[in-house]
């Protein structure tokens, strides 16, 4: 009896747990949704449309929140329960809404840009007025962190078996291809790739980590290169480090000055422990799981011993 009791504890712990953030950001996507389909004419005003960013330039900020298809809205809403419950234990309530807020709107300005551009290329005013929206950039800059935080951890895809840290490059690859044979989906291609990227910039370079006294993530990990196959690193490595030096040249030479200079001991030791919590605090969720599943278990014995 316990073996067919521990299926549905597996499936109630996998489908309970959502933190009150994102329950209420899921509530604001299903409202975004029902409103578009209430009022198609309030993508107008909440989708990015280039053409009228200016001066509607509120929906740099709305778009990311405004699913215009029912797969999309419940692909969107599924992914933001889930995935917050993995990341809001470990960065806070503030740092995921911060995260989110930071990657929406930097996604959708960079996809504003990319559209003004390709519009100056070709001369086509489709690139300027179609409706642009979804929680995609998000969703994509949730992977991101888990590939930060459980990177060798493998996860089951459907038939597959894949570790955290290739799954953002997966979904890049996908999105990639299916773009070439699917002319809707290149519009969307952007928002992906660009909550990739941008989600990405801000772990690397500009989270602060009170835990461990650290600004970002420096480790070799998590650089640019770590997205790609081996084989293309030392061609993307110098690449890399241009960008590093635009982005935060200050805090590099800061980095190898630290290294030259006394008590640059205590700045390696704070990364090694940074490391070390990820990894108790996976074992830790890991052990909690296994006895909540294990408390569980005894009363469906009991019940059916009743019986």
């Amino acid at each position: 009896m316990s073996d067919s009791a521990s299926p549905p504890a597996a499936k109630r712990s996998f489908f309970t747990g959502f933190t009150k953030l994102c329950k209420g950001l899921a509530v604001v996507l299903f409202l975004g949704h029902v409103l578009i389909q209430l009022f198609p004419s309030a993508a107008t005003y909440l989708a990015l449309i280039p053409a009228r960013t200016i001066p509607f330039g509120w929906n740099l900020i709305t778009a990311g929140y405004i699913e215009q298809t029912i797969p999309g809205v419940i692909v969107s809403i599924v992914g933001l329960l889930l995935f917050g419950k993995l990341l809001e234990p470990l960065w806070g309530a503030n740092e995921l809404l911060k995260f989110i807020s930071i990657v929406n709107i930097s996604t959708s300005f960079c996809v504003f840009v990319t559209a003004v551009i390709l519009y100056y290329l070709t001369q086509q005013e489709i690139y300027l007025y179609t409706p642009l929206s979804g929680f995609y950039g998000v969703l994509s800059g949730f992977l991101v962190g888990i590939k930060q935080i459980i990177p060798d951890q493998e996860l089951d895809l459907f038939l597959l078996k894949i570790k955290a840290k290739w799954i953002p490059s997966l979904v890049a690859f996908i999105s990639v291809s299916v773009s070439f044979f699917l002319k809707e989906s290149m519009f969307y291609l952007p928002i992906v790739l660009f909550g990739i990227y941008t989600s990405w910039i801000y772990l690397r370079y500009y989270q602060k980590r009170l835990e461990a006294g650290l600004k970002g993530d420096p480790s070799d990990e998590f650089s640019f290169s770590s997205f790609f196959p081996e084989f293309m690193r030392p061609i993307l490595d110098p690449i890399a480090s241009i960008f590093y030096k635009l982005l935060c040249g200050r805090s590099e030479a800061k980095d190898a000055l630290d290294e030259l200079l006394p008590g640059s001991d205590s700045i390696m030791a704070n990364r090694r422990r940074e490391r070390g919590q990820r990894a108790l605090e996976q074992r830790l969720a890991e052990k909690l799981a296994a006895i909540k599943s294990s408390e569980v278990t005894p009363l469906h014995e009991d019940a059916s011993t009743e019986v």
